[in-house]
């Protein structure tokens, strides 16, 4: 049994590529920093050995194989102790690739926004179709249950990500792929650490599309100019859906709180659909799936129960708990067009209920003002926003990075009731002065949001909400 060890295994898509091995029957064990939920939940299930901390003696059981994460770079001690032992490595995409893609089918899901609930809806179509599908995700899809399957199916999922792979990798994690099928859902500008500007992240489009044989079809997202430069020219079979417009597309759209009913259209056909999701960003991501069941051969029936029975993904408008008529969500959104997307979404969903949105500026985007004139759109629908400090702003140059007090100043300019609050317990505190029932509480965070979820769960549980909503006094609130 050769042994695996996994450098970084909290990240989505190492704890993900962990399990595969533990599936696969190998020795696994990992190193990180810290196991926040899910996925270090998930991990922590698995009974795989973990170790806290990058420290040399955590190879001292010399494995037969390092897997090293993007999140370590040249200096990372571990790392450097694998490469002087002449440990064979791998990055994360080079692992999965020759481990366990080389005799699938692979189906990659790319794109700025949507890849986690395109991806987890596609794999469960397919598992619900009885093709037994592996998948690597970078969520949990609660149908699923887990963010991994081996599968004994001729198809393999992944979430393609354009993330790079590793300090000796510096592709993107989707140019190792090779897939036989493949959804591109949107084409923003992301990643500002290691993409500078949008071209630089367009370059890297340019090698998913060039991994296309000319037999994969590509699903791509109608109404994006850049995923019309970008599949111009072009050497595989290309369809394209929207609401609207393109190759594949909806009528008769429905929404209620169960979720959204339309019609499918191709061609000359009109497939009545119900998916058990809210908002336009969410249906074009179904409508992709469906697309793509279609052009690989699934029947249209297999397509609509799969759709149909899908129960949503873990920390994607998730709601973590309803105590006195408060509504607590948890999203994994960060990036503005994904906020406003997903609060678009959430109004649809809970079309009376007023709508507190709560955010923490944590992934490298995020924490810099690059985005910063989209942030001031993307909280348009919130009825009330509080914007948590930046995660670790010592890691940000001050003069690149997102100074919450300005944005909820210019909110507020704009109309809407906007606070920058320092420190979870003052965030609850203030939530919690100023609500009453039948309101929506969302958490954007692409982290563990120090568990804010359940501490306000907590304390709505053991607290009286009165009506008459009292004035919010002694919150530390930055100006």
């Amino acid at each position: 049994m050769k042994y695996i060890h996994l450098i970084g295994i909290c990240g989505t898509g190492m704890g993900s590529l962990a399990g595969l091995f533990k599936e696969a029957g190998f020795k696994v064990s990992g190193s990180d920093t810290q196991f926040y939920p899910p996925m270090g939940d998930q991990i922590k299930a698995l009974e795989i050995k973990l170790y806290t901390g990058f420290d040399p003696e955590n190879l001292a059981e010399k494995p037969d194989i390092v897997i090293i994460g993007n999140v370590c770079r040249a200096d990372n001690p571990e790392a450097v102790e694998a490469l002087k032992l002449k440990i064979k490595y791998y990055s994360l995409p080079q692992a999965l690739q020759e481990f366990f893609l080389k005799n699938k089918k692979a189906i990659v899901v790319a794109g700025t926004h949507g890849k986690t609930t395109t991806t987890c809806l596609l794999a469960w179509v397919l598992t619900s179709a009885g093709l037994d599908p592996g998948f690597l995700i970078g969520g949990v899809g609660l149908n699923l249950g887990k963010s991994f399957q081996l599968g004994k199916g001729d198809y393999f999922v992944v979430e393609g990500d354009e993330y790079d792979s590793a300090f000796f990798d510096k592709g993107p994690k989707f140019a190792h792929y090779k897939p036989a099928g493949a959804i591109l859902t949107s084409l923003e500008w992301d990643h500002v650490d290691i993409y500078p500007t949008f071209e630089k992240m367009f370059g890297a489009f340019e090698k998913l599309t060039a991994t296309l044989s000319e037999k994969t079809p590509l699903l791509a997202w109608m109404d994006s100019p850049k995923i019309t430069e970008l599949t111009h020219m072009r050497h595989y079979p290309l369809f394209r859906y929207g609401l609207s417009h393109g190759d594949y597309t909806a009528q008769n759209i429905k929404t209620e709180p169960a979720g959204t009913s339309f019609q499918l259209c191709c061609d000359d056909q009109r497939v009545p659909l119900f998916v058990p999701l809210s908002g336009r960003a969410n249906l074009e991501n179904t409508i992709a799936v469906a697309a793509l069941c279609h052009r690989i051969g699934l029947s249209w029936e297999q397509i609509a129960e799969g759709l149909k029975t899908f129960q949503g993904i873990k920390r994607r408008q998730e709601i973590r708990g309803t105590v006195k008529g408060v509504t607590v969500i948890d999203d994994f959104a960060h990036h503005p067009t994904a906020i406003r997307r997903t609060i678009e979404a959430l109004k649809e969903r809970f079309p009376k209920q007023r709508l507190t949105a709560v955010f923490e500026p944590r992934s490298n985007t995020s924490r810099r003002n690059a985005h910063y004139d989209q942030y001031l759109k993307a909280f348009k629908g919130a009825d009330k926003v509080i914007l948590a400090p930046v995660y670790n702003p010592e890691k940000i140059p001050a003069a690149e990075r997102l100074d919450t007090a300005k944005l909820a100043d210019d909110l507020m300019k704009r109309g809407i009731d906007a606070y920058a609050v320092d420190g979870t317990d003052f965030i609850i505190e203030f939530i919690l002065r100023g609500i009453g029932p039948n309101e929506v509480v969302a958490f954007f965070s692409n982290g563990d949001f120090d568990n804010i979820h359940e501490k306000l769960l907590d304390k709505l549980s053991r607290r009286k909400i009165f009506e008459d909503k009292k004035q919010v006094r002694s919150i530390k609130i930055r100006t």
